[in-house]
């Protein structure tokens, strides 16, 4: 079954472009994740006319697309009517170079026939400003540019220019190359350096992929989604977004759309989780640099829950009225209020992100007392915040409580540093952490749990259930057995459990009742099951969550499950965390699944 997000992300870690089943980019931030959308017909409306690159193939019947192997290299194959074929290959190079990481602002498109002479028309039709401007193109000898005020794109191509300028149908008798990038001279032959590129750019994905540390079952599933996820991290600064899109609304005709292009300290926590599990460890160092970056710009270690792509700069929430929205459902969000809000989650969150870079062995520059001591100054904020309100990791816009959640990750921060000071041989320290963190545990327990429920519930002030709180096992604050645990899991599985999937929570909020499910609620209630011992449970239930990936394996925010489509921004990190994190927590072992039987 086909759906509107059957998209494929393509990208190096500075640009990302997102590339439907006929191979049209429809989405592309430049100059990088959080710019104007050159490309943008995803937001376009039903039936966009401009703000997108495709190869139109006349007489179109069938299509095929499939990534490389372990790759970020797209292929879409084309066939007409007669059996005329072509492929398309898409990618953005990335590749070591002079001894440092080359990886341009730059889309590569070779188009090749496969069989017959395919007739085919070229359209780049870039946008600026969201959608308000059409850039000035001028043509050169072997390039088309354009250009506004603020950005210039060049397409340098050797297929036939006055044939891509005014989009006339021309045979496909050889392979054409095209090389989107910055407005610089391109001084190779572009099929000799679009084929240079392939070769180099599929060498470091195969490269990095050989390296992960894969669960034996759903190995496929595993990898695709941690290329994603390393596809969402701004690699300057080490930001993990948590999406490559803004404005794709959680639901049909609702106003949940938010601008997800930034980099939110509590998702970026559980990405980091997940390709520290696969042994991609420099996601995690590079991270931290950007943590310490945020902190050293944040006033005693006052947080904000999220951040652009590089710290400093602002994110104030407006609307862009000149693009329609997804499937006309607007209203297209730029910024994020969240940056505005108080979520106190967030000082835990990046204490557990750094935890691992004082224990491991494998780094080559653990962290020491330094790092500890920037950490400290999160944990104090944690401290004094734990019992204050705040919006809660859901982000309500018009309410605060003392959230359950907030407050265990704030002990999780405290409990960490006392680990950490423990092993820096700092007991005073560690001793002054330990002893805030069983108060603050006691207190939690004490207000967050409603005996006449058996189980935890969402906040201080209420007894709604929140799905966040089958962390609290993940995060060390109970066992996974404790009664008062499994009373939450089963209370959460009677409130939250709608056709198979989770909701969030069973409050209305701002905008009333969430109407599709939270896909990564779903992985979350997986491993809790999982850890329940109810293990069959959880393999089944992983098992219906992965089929609902779209035609090449990948996850959106949200889900209706009554019709099986995707929903909410895109690709989302929150989800391919959770289907990574599931997949290895459910997995046999490689010993069991080879000699087993």
């Amino acid at each position: 079954m086909t759906q509107p997000l059957d998209l494929a992300p393509v990208g190096n870690g500075i640009i990302a472009g997102l590339f439907d089943r006929n191979g049209r980019c429809s989405w592309l931030c430049w100059p990088r994740f959080d710019g104007d959308p050159v490309f943008c017909s995803l937001l376009g409306g039903e039936e966009p006319q401009d703000g997108f690159m495709e190869c139109e193939m006349i007489g179109l019947r069938r299509t095929h697309q499939a990534y490389r192997r372990n790759t970020a290299v797209l292929e879409t194959e084309l066939e007409d009517g007669k059996g005329n074929r072509l492929r398309i290959t898409d990618f953005a190079p990335r590749f070591r170079r002079y001894g440092r990481n080359f990886r341009p602002p730059m889309l590569v498109r070779r188009i090749e026939p496969l069989s017959g002479t395919p007739l085919i028309r070229l359209r780049i039709r870039p946008k600026a400003h969201w959608g308000r401007d059409k850039p000035v193109r001028r043509s050169g000898s072997n390039h088309l540019r354009y250009f506004s005020d603020e950005a210039a794109l060049r397409v340098t191509t050797d297929a036939p220019l006055a044939c891509l300028a005014e989009e006339a149908p021309f045979l496909l008798d050889q392979p054409v190359t095209l090389l989107l990038g910055p407005d610089e001279t391109v001084t190779e032959a572009a099929d000799t350096l679009g084929l240079d590129f392939l070769r180099e750019t599929e060498t470091y994905w195969l490269d990095w992929t050989r390296g992960l540390h894969l669960p034996f079952e759903w190995q496929e599933a595993v990898i695709r989604a941690a290329i994603t996820l390393k596809l969402c991290i701004f690699e300057e600064t080490g930001a993990v977004v948590a999406a490559l899109t803004t404005s794709i609304p959680e639901a049909p005709g609702t106003e949940r759309n938010w601008d997800y292009r930034y980099c939110w300290l509590r998702d970026a926590l559980f990405t980091v989780q997940a390709l520290n599990r696969l042994g991609a460890t420099r996601t995690m160092e590079d991270y931290i640099r950007y943590v310490t970056n945020v902190v050293a710009i944040s006033p005693d270690g006052e947080l904000k829950p999220c951040y652009p792509l590089v710290p400093s700069l602002p994110m104030p929430e407006r609307i862009e009225e000149h693009l329609p929205g997804f499937l006309g459902m607007g209203p297209v969000r730029v910024g994020n209020q969240a940056a505005e809000q108080v979520q106190n989650d967030v000082y835990g969150s990046v204490i557990m992100a750094a935890a691992q870079m004082f224990f491991d062995k494998r780094l080559p520059r653990p962290a020491g007392e330094p790092l500890f001591r920037l950490l400290e100054q999160l944990g104090e904020q944690a401290e004094a915040r734990a019992l204050t309100p705040d919006a809660g990791i859901w982000e309500y816009r018009e309410r605060a409580r003392i959230h359950t959640f907030s407050a265990a990750m704030c002990w999780a921060g405290m409990a960490r540093l006392a680990g950490i000071a423990r092993h820096l041989g700092l007991p005073e320290r560690a001793e002054r952490w330990a002893k805030s963190a069983r108060e603050l545990h006691a207190t939690i327990c004490e207000r967050a749990f409603r005996p006449h429920l058996g189980a935890f519930v969402e906040s201080f002030e209420s007894d709604g259930m929140d799905a966040a709180l089958l962390l609290l096992p993940e995060i060390g604050f109970l066992p996974a057995t404790d009664p008062r645990f499994l009373g939450t899991l089963d209370l959460i599985g009677r409130r939250l459990m709608h056709n198979g999937f989770l909701h969030r929570y069973d409050m209305p909020d701002d905008f009333g009742k969430p109407e599709t499910a939270f896909l990564v609620c779903s992985f979350w209630y997986v491993d809790a099951l999982a850890a329940a011992g109810r293990t069959e449970e959880a393999r089944a239930m992983f098992g219906s969550i992965i089929s609902c990936r779209n035609h090449l394996g990948l996850l959106a925010e949200d889900l209706d499950p009554t019709r099986n489509r995707l929903w909410g921004n895109f690709p989302q990190t929150y989800s391919h965390v959770g289907l990574i994190l599931s997949a290895m927590r459910l997995s046999r072992s490689w010993e069991h699944g080879l000699w087993g039987g």
